[in-house]
């Protein structure tokens, strides 16, 4: 690949029907995962203060999970050109590390209520737009075309962080939230945001609404929709999931997604500014 070639491509896949596909198999990946590390692997329990015993495995997760974040989206930037395999595992660590922080944070807010859960969500959407306000008025573009120097691949990392925190709550809180006296529950609240992701993309198709907007607003909402999905696999039945073992749905999500990879390659998209 020549000087020129390299010049055209940005950091980032094209937007294609397998991209949507992995996306939301690497966010619901990044629940069971999280869960598996604060919940299994650390003991959480839900009946303890938030500083006794197990409410600690959400701290140690999000600060285990930070490092290979951190260290992916490093060489994600250091790196010469789009690389499908690094591109998924930042993505994937982003999302894993969002699930244990938002655990956290709504943990701290207020135990884990639908109140925290809403609380968290809202101050985690006005990060999410006051980052890309700025990197709007910073690089005068948030398209991902425009995804392909480090100024520009920082924002859009920043962003997918605050995203991908911002999902786990917004899922959370609307599975918790009640309804004709009964929670909304995980599966309704995965129809709910699988049906909002629809009508992002008949605005697509049927509207001059900018792109970069769309894009945006159907990346935030895969997160919820992995989210609850996530949760239905392996919350125990009594609270209204299917009680699978998180290790293993982790693995045969990864599975999933590795399988999906291959069978549909994906490819830089092309580098300009956007709408």
């Amino acid at each position: 690949m020549n000087d020129t070639t390299k010049a055209t491509l940005a950091k980032v896949p094209a937007l294609t029907l397998g991209f949507w596909i992995v996306k939301i198999l690497a966010t619901t990946l990044g629940e069971t995962a999280g869960d598996a590390l604060t919940m299994s692997w650390f003991g959480e329990t839900t009946d303890q203060p938030l500083f006794e015993a197990g409410h600690w495995g959400y701290l140690y997760g999000t600060l285990i999970l930070a490092v290979p974040l951190v260290l992916l989206v490093f060489t994600q930037i250091k790196a010469m050109r789009f690389n499908v395999w690094l591109y998924w595992a930042t993505i994937i660590a982003s999302t894993t590390a969002g699930t244990t922080l938002a655990d956290f944070c709504t943990r701290f807010l207020g135990e884990g209520t639908a109140e925290s859960y809403l609380l968290g969500s809202i101050i985690l959407l006005g990060c999410v737009l006051a980052s890309l306000a700025l990197w709007k008025r910073v690089m005068g573009s948030i398209a991902v075309e425009s995804v392909h120097e480090p100024k520009a691949e920082t924002f859009y990392w920043m962003t997918i962080t605050f995203s991908q925190t911002l999902g786990t709550a917004l899922g959370d809180w609307t599975a918790d939230t009640t309804w004709g006296g009964e929670p909304i529950g995980f599966t309704t609240g995965a129809i709910l945001f699988g049906a909002l992701l629809l009508v992002v993309a008949l605005l697509y198709f049927k509207t001059t609404i900018s792109r970069a907007v769309l894009f945006w607003a159907a990346f935030i909402l895969t997160r919820p929709l992995g989210a609850t999905v996530g949760d239905l696999l392996d919350k125990p039945i009594a609270k209204g999931g299917l009680d699978f073992s998180r290790p293993l749905a982790s693995i045969a999500l990864l599975a999933a997604i590795g399988a999906c990879l291959i069978a549909w390659p994906q490819r830089a998209a092309r580098a300009g500014n956007g709408h």
